[in-house]
């Protein structure tokens, strides 16, 4: 099953966010919700911001391309030498982690960005020692919409189910990059459910493959859990070390009316199925006794 560059949650590219997301602790406190370190050199802390605008807002006709305003920042290493370089190629950071921190300052996630350049920088109204500073970067990861979802983690209230039923399709996948980005953080190492576990899957409320994957994960691991964002991820997750060890049993409920919605014929070898025929394949390829209800 092939998948678009950037949606399979590969192990290398799964380690290296969460490898990334979990670096920095101690940073928090007195608003401080973002961090940025460079992604050559782990030692180079580039700074924290207490609110920052813009990188969930991608550019007009410039795929990835965002604008950012980092308010009330207190720049570090190569943040702080492309301040002395505004409107000059020096200006250029670099790559870096831009790190999402809760209160106590541990990173509940991270995206990865890209050609970090200084552009404009001016005293903040928040201290006399901070500053707003405005940098332009690539990022491909932050999706629209996703903000709220990251503002849920860091407060502790992700913590009923169906809080994704009421989003827009854009919003059920900003929601699922949350559910995986904050994956490592809300489990806190919890190992997997043992085999032989029973999951009740609520169809009522899938009405695309997305929200699917919504539910799926909300089955698995509780509210705003993850268990794939794509037919080859959910494949993935089966393999074990995501919530749950096959063999388990998968009680899908609503099942007839989640049939008439996930329609979509998608390739599978040399034919073509729905996609609910398919994501029922694959639950008997990896020992998932699923019952429709």
């Amino acid at each position: 099953m092939a998948a678009a560059a950037g949606q399979i949650h590969g192990r290398r590219r799964i380690s290296a966010l969460f490898g990334g997301a979990m670096r920095t602790s101690g940073w928090g406190g007195e608003g401080r919700k973002y961090a940025l370190t460079s992604d050559e050199d782990d030692s180079d802390f580039w700074g924290f911001a207490h609110e920052v605008e813009g990188l969930f807002t991608p550019l007009p006709d410039e795929e990835g391309a965002r604008r950012v305003q980092l308010a009330g920042c207190l720049p570090q290493g190569g943040l702080l030498k492309g301040i002395d370089h505004v409107g000059g190629r020096c200006a250029v950071a670099g790559n870096a982690w831009f790190e999402l921190l809760d209160g106590e300052g541990v990173t509940v996630g991270s995206y990865f960005v890209g050609e970090v350049t200084v552009v404009d920088v001016k005293p903040s109204a928040r201290d006399a020692g901070l500053v707003d500073l405005t940098v332009t970067l690539w990022c491909d990861d932050a999706l629209p919409g996703a903000e709220q979802a990251w503002d849920l983690v860091r407060a502790g209230l992700l913590n009923r189910t169906g809080m994704w039923h009421e989003l827009t399709p854009e919003g059920r996948r900003a929601w699922l990059s949350v559910a995986l980005w904050s994956r490592e953080y809300r489990r806190q190492g919890k190992p997997d459910a043992p085999a032989g576990q029973v999951f009740t899957l609520d169809g009522r409320h899938i009405v695309d493959e997305d929200s699917f994957y919504c539910a799926i994960g909300e089955a698995i691991n509780g509210p705003g859990g993850y268990f794939g964002w794509n037919l080859d991820a959910l494949d993935d997750c089966l393999c074990g070390g995501w919530g749950a060890t096959p063999a388990f049993t998968l009680l899908w409920d609503s099942s007839a009316e989640t049939r008439t919605r996930l329609v979509e014929r998608v390739p599978a070898g040399d034919r073509e199925v729905t996609v609910f025929d398919l994501i029922l394949e694959i639950f008997e390829a990896r020992g998932v006794n699923v019952i429709l209800r």
